[in-house]
This record gives structure tokens, sequence and C-alpha cells, in this order.
């Protein structure tokens, strides 16, 4: 059994949006070298998540930020001082991880699925932990 842990970083250009990391998951599964096992990605952040949806239609993204909004609204009223309530509510709601199998070196994601960062308070410079457990 092996385990390698990544640190990747991502750069957010929005205040909220959702931005692709599967190749880079991907490349991170390939680098461990296991055959058969289990992928976790999380980010230690509070405004932000990570989750897996549709990657073919990118409008799909555009309907998960604005479902989030309507559920979250940003004008309504946070005691958080910092002016970024939404953002952490948002966070809890989405998750700050996600795992998923790995069958014969290959990340098992569905035909249409992409794992996503979701950015809640940006832009800012974000991180995230790729761990790869198998053999």
């Amino acid at each position: 059994m092996s385990v390698r842990h990544e640190e990747i970083s991502i750069a957010s250009k929005k205040r909220e949006e959702t931005i692709d990391i599967t190749p880079r998951v991907k490349a991170a599964v390939t680098r461990a070298k296991i055959g058969d096992g289990i992928v976790t990605v999380s980010v230690a952040h509070t405004t932000a998540a990570v989750f897996v949806n549709e990657n073919a239609d990118p409008d799909v993204q555009k309907d998960v930020l604005t479902a989030l909004e309507r559920a979250v609204p940003s004008g309504a009223k946070y005691a958080h001082a910092e002016g970024n309530g939404p953002a952490h509510v948002k966070s809890v709601l989405v998750g700050n991880s996600i795992t998923l199998a790995v069958r014969d070196g290959e990340v098992a994601l569905g035909t249409w699925q992409g794992i996503y960062l979701a950015e809640f308070d940006g832009p800012r410079e974000r991180g995230a932990t790729i761990t790869v457990i198998g053999e």
C-alpha cells in the first residue's frame, strides 16, 4: 500500500467561480503509479469547496453558482464582520473534500463528470491537497 500527497495551487480570477481541476487530479494519480485505490481532494479553506459534477456543458457550472446564490444570497444579513459570510455558508453546503475510486490506474469518473474547485471569496490563490492511496 502506498500513500502519496501532492499540493496544488489554483488561482481564481472572480469573486465566485468554478475551476476544473480534473486534469491535475488525473495527473497526480498517474504519478502515484497505483493500480487500484482511492484519491481524495481536499481544500483547507473556509470560503472554497470541491465537488464533482458535469463537465460537458459549461452552463451547468453557471447553474450551480446561480442556485447557490439563490439559496445563500449575498445581499442577506450575515453576522460575520468580514463581509464574506455567504462564502462561508456556501463552502459548508458544498463541502471541502471528495473521494473517488481509482481503478486500473485511472480516476473512476463518469463520462460527463469533472472535478471542480468552487471559489466563493475570490479572486485569490487557493491550495488543494490530492492524496492517492492504493496498490
